[in-house]
């Protein structure tokens, strides 16, 4: 198993919460967090990344322990968190942007190599690669917060609401990015609130209420669940 979380508690200002829950992602998998604001999908995220510090529970990534961590460290061992509202260098380039996401890399001819990679699968970056970040669209914004993230070569990506703000067909673009980042190996922890996105493209789907986990499967079987369906799809 890439990725365990047992009973992990955080409070916020004294208020639980993440109540003990528990989940799991399988190397080579998308696995999605469906719930309401506030039922502590994105604090989950933030947990596994270092950025909020457990009270209770342990978080193992490749067999080791990293709650407690610093996120430097988690980083270092193969994590990347795309955090939700697009967390760009608004006034850097768009080149520059992408090679901050390869900082710790040694390798120069590495480097040049994925960045050509990810302008063949990011054709709009690369056209754009000279403008200033915050010109660009929503929706290419968080393109280029997804690829500045696979730019650091992750084994486990965590995507927090990237489809947040972004109109219809840009969502579709969002699903088959996803997948193409699936497909090319990296393991994919998605959090999204659009449950049609979500489950169209995860394997596996946990959902959260105010701090618990009130049903997990996989997708196919949690489409035809009754709390899927009416919460999340209105069917």
């Amino acid at each position: 198993m890439l990725l365990e979380i047992r009973n992990l508690r955080v409070r916020y200002k004294g208020a639980e919460v993440l109540k003990g829950i528990s989940c799991e992602v399988e190397e080579g998998s998308i696995v999605t967090f469906l719930g309401a604001n506030g039922a502590g999908k994105t604090t989950t995220l933030r947990a596994i990344s270092g950025l909020v510090a457990p009270e209770a529970g342990e978080i193992w990534f490749d067999n080791k322990r990293i709650d407690g961590l610093p996120p430097q460290k988690i980083v270092q061992m193969g994590i990347r968190h795309v955090l939700e509202g697009r967390a760009l260098f608004p006034y850097m380039s768009v080149l520059d942007n992408l090679k901050l996401g390869a900082f710790l890399q040694k390798d120069r001819s590495r480097i040049d190599q994925t960045l050509k990679d990810i302008f063949a699968h990011f054709p709009v970056l690369k056209e754009r690669q000279g403008q200033q970040a915050r010109t660009l669209s929503g929706g290419e914004q968080q393109m280029l917060t997804i690829a500045r993230a696979l730019m650091g070569h992750p084994r486990l990506l965590l995507l927090d609401e990237p489809s947040l703000g972004l109109s219809p067909m840009m969502v579709r673009q969002i699903g088959k990015i996803v997948r193409d980042i699936h497909e090319r190996g990296v393991t994919v922890l998605l959090v999204e609130q659009n449950a049609r996105l979500a489950l169209g493209v995860a394997e596996k789907c946990y959902v959260f209420e105010t701090g618990s986990i009130v049903a997990s499967g996989t997708t196919a079987e949690l489409v035809e669940s009754d709390l899927v369906r009416k919460a999340y799809l209105g069917l």
